[in-house]
């Protein structure tokens, strides 16, 4: 060994010193401050002489440790790789989700075979019949909503005219005589001799009434006997003063109950001439009294008719 190795001041042995074993187990300590194993060594107690020429040289020879440019820039560097490839993993797993989405749509869409397989041809004829099918129910649609209309009208007016016609038979009845009636009217009293309150008179009061808007009337006597007047009711002179309507027989004084509006009714009585005033010129009397209800009860039978009918 040359002497150069023994001045480093390495851990070579210097002179005079004996060698140090070789191999693993006696593989010198290569930190320059490391003590000796033979100082450390019980059985060596005997410090070693230092050699002041040595010293320089060693102090020459081991130069400080100075930190590489590099160092700093390398200690970030496994914290930068470290993030780099967390980015990385995490774009690597969108676009894995990415993938799957689009695989799951693509067998989404194409799940029917048939429609795959189709030709456009057939695809536009299906369309056309689809749209073909469809015109015709929002035909039948309307159509049925035609029909309901059509059978509400229908019932509706079935229903109005049942009504009419309801209405209608109400007002025959009414003038036939076959049905009573109730209402606002007048009652007028006729009383004196027979010759004032002759049937003559009795007509005349009651074609006056008529005229006047009278819908409904009936004659009663003094005994309670009474007859509803209609269109064919007739008048005659009984004996003792007697009248007879529709051959029945009733004595004075004679009370007509009548329905219509009393203001018009009294009127056409009252006129000049008229009939108040030829009964009163024969020596009789006849008065009129308001009535807010007016009932004619008195029912006449029905006519029968021997050539008429009604037209179907």
């Amino acid at each position: 060994m040359s002497e150069e190795h023994r001045e480093t001041g390495t851990g070579w042995p210097r002179p005079g010193e004996p060698a140090r074993p070789s191999g693993p187990a006696g593989e010198p300590d290569p930190r320059p401050d490391a003590p000796d194993p033979d100082e450390l060594s019980p059985l060596a107690p005997v410090e070693p002489v230092p050699d002041e020429a040595a010293e320089p040289a060693e102090r020459e020879a081991v130069p400080e440790s100075e930190p590489e440019p590099g160092a700093a820039a390398g200690a970030g560097a496994p914290s930068a790789a470290r993030r780099f490839s967390s980015a990385g993993a995490m774009i690597a797993v969108l676009l894995a989700l990415l993938g799957f989405t689009l695989v799951v749509q693509f067998k989404t869409t194409s799940t029917d075979p048939t429609l795959a397989a189709t030709r456009e041809e057939d695809l536009v004829r299906i369309s056309s019949d689809l749209d073909s099918r469809e015109r015709r129910l929002r035909q039948e649609i309307e159509l049925l909503e035609e029909s309901q209309r059509q059978l509400r009208s229908g019932e509706q007016g079935r229903q109005a005219a049942l009504e009419e016609a309801t209405r209608r038979a109400d007002e025959l009845g009414i003038l036939a005589g076959t049905l009573p009636a109730v209402g606002p009217g007048l009652e007028v009293r006729f009383s004196g001799p027979a010759k004032a309150v002759s049937s003559t008179r009795i007509l005349d009061a009651v074609q006056e009434l008529r005229g006047a808007g009278a819908e409904a009337m009936q004659i009663q006597g003094t005994d309670g006997t009474a007859a509803r007047i209609i269109a064919s009711t007739y008048f005659v002179d009984g004996p003792d003063g007697a009248l007879v309507v529709d051959g029945r027989r009733l004595t004075g004084p004679f009370t007509i109950m009548v329905i219509g509006d009393p203001a018009t009714m009294r009127t056409a009585l009252n006129i000049p001439g008229g009939v108040v005033a030829s009964v009163r010129d024969g020596g009789g009397n006849v008065t009129s009294e308001d009535r807010e209800v007016v009932e004619v009860s008195q029912l006449h039978a029905p006519i029968k008719l021997d050539h008429a009918r009604p037209v179907s």
